[in-house]
């Protein structure tokens, strides 16, 4: 008959060991260092589709309403898009929801011309971003991760210059 000794009894009582749960602890948060940052990412990409989609579902607001009027204007002199009510436009004007992003429209060469833009809002995952969109439909970021970044000529999403 085997009988067990008192050392090897209270050490199975004893449960998990100091170094055990320091090794749990630690690959818990390396694995937490990379995901919190790569969730983090994909929120924010997901919040800039709105801007994108704003800006082209409103492009083509203003095309439609240049094959009526022949300028993207109420008048020649009007400061404001396709009849908008102000330079800012609201979410029923774009056609969409305006959670993470300001919009405003600006003309120019009397009525001919319009540069559409979309500001992330302060306190918002898109804050420090701003996109634009002209007549011509050319894309363009100028501010990403809340840097001022030129001759990016598309939306980026991913890095300053990243065109894909």
């Amino acid at each position: 008959m085997h009988t067990h000794s008192p050392t090897h009894t209270s050490r199975l009582a004893l449960g998990f060991t100091l170094i055990e749960v320091m090794i749990v602890v630690a690959i818990v948060a390396i694995l937490a260092s990379v995901a919190v940052p790569a969730y983090t990412d994909y929120i924010r990409r997901g919040a800039m589709q709105e801007a994108f989609t704003n800006l082209a579902n409103y492009r083509i607001r203003l095309e439609q309403y240049y094959q009526d009027s022949r300028r993207y204007t109420a008048a020649a002199a009007s400061t404001t898009c396709a009849g908008a009510a102000a330079a800012a436009l609201t979410a029923a004007e774009l056609g969409g929801e305006a959670k993470y992003f300001d919009y405003s429209c600006e003309p120019s060469d009397s009525g001919q011309a319009y540069l559409v833009t979309a500001t992330g809002k302060a306190g918002s995952t898109a804050a420090g971003y701003t996109y634009t969109v002209d007549e011509r439909g050319g894309k363009a970021t100028t501010e990403f991760k809340g840097e001022a970044v030129t001759n990016v000529a598309c939306w980026a999403l991913k890095s300053a210059s990243d065109c894909s």
